[in-house]
């Protein structure tokens, strides 16, 4: 599908909006926050702004993947089995979020995320160094392969810092290797989702290149930032992320309750 036609104008706006999601996803996550509701926005449908934004994401997730790579942050041959178990896990996710209510995810969502940036910021050293591997690579695989790989199908807000705490208190990782890794599992699931999509001609190709070309420069910088900063700028950024997902999805599930309860009040 791509029959929405959309301005220059727009279109430079979405590929802004696509680089900074693209600088917070490679070292947070959460980049979806921004470009979903730009797309909804300017006029996508919501199934075709899933599609497109996940057509932007792979452009974002692999520029950094390859720039990780690269710097030898990665080791590919290491990660074989548990980047399988999350292209699984993901195309799964992505072929039942298409006939089953994803409600009870998006009520329990927020309290996971707001979990995440708790556990991070009551312990300001985690992730500080390398430590003792707790799981081995099949379950770890099954763990943070398939199943974060196959909530990133079928919901997917979120899964890079799912990913990278997957890493750092199952694998011993510290966070700035965390979250190179991360972003790499990150990479496989927005591919197999992607797939299905194109393949259901869900995807608007006009918007979501434009938007892909922003999410590579963006995510490059974010890339490097995680390897020059580490720690220091990882941490921070992973519970400012997760306060303002956690804020924004409540809305999303609440609004309307919250906005009486303010008028009642207030």
């Amino acid at each position: 599908m791509d029959g929405l036609v959309l301005g220059p104008e727009l279109l430079g706006i979405l590929f802004l909006v696509a680089m900074f999601a693209g600088f917070i996803d490679s070292i947070a996550g959460g980049g979806g926050l921004l470009t979903v509701p730009a797309l909804l926005a300017v006029g996508v449908p919501p199934t075709q702004a899933l599609a497109t934004n996940k057509l932007q994401s792979v452009g974002g997730s692999f520029s950094a993947s390859l720039y990780f790579v690269r710097r030898r942050a990665v080791d590919l041959n290491t990660q074989k089995l548990t980047i399988f178990l999350t292209l699984v896990g993901s195309v799964i996710g992505t072929i039942l979020v298409q006939h089953m209510r994803a409600d009870i995810l998006r009520q329990m969502l927020p309290l996971l995320v707001i979990g995440i940036g708790v556990y991070f910021l009551l312990t300001p050293r985690l992730g500080e160094s390398d430590r003792q591997r707790r799981l081995g690579a099949l379950p770890f695989g099954l763990v943070a392969g398939g199943c974060v790989g196959f909530y990133d199908g079928f919901f997917g807000p979120g899964a890079g810092s799912f990913y990278a705490l997957a890493y750092v208190t199952l694998c011993g990782f510290n966070l700035a290797k965390a979250t190179a890794h991360a972003k790499v599992l990150n990479f496989t699931s927005n591919l197999g989702s992607l797939v299905l999509f194109i393949i259901g001609g869900q995807v608007i190709w006009s918007i979501g290149l434009v938007m892909l070309i922003g999410q590579v420069f963006g995510a490059r910088l974010g890339a490097h930032m995680v390897l020059t900063k580490g720690q220091k700028l990882i941490r921070p950024m992973i519970v400012i992320v997760s306060l303002i997902m956690s804020c924004k999805l409540l809305y999303d599930n609440h609004g309307a309750e919250i906005q009486q309860w303010l008028a009642l009040h207030f």
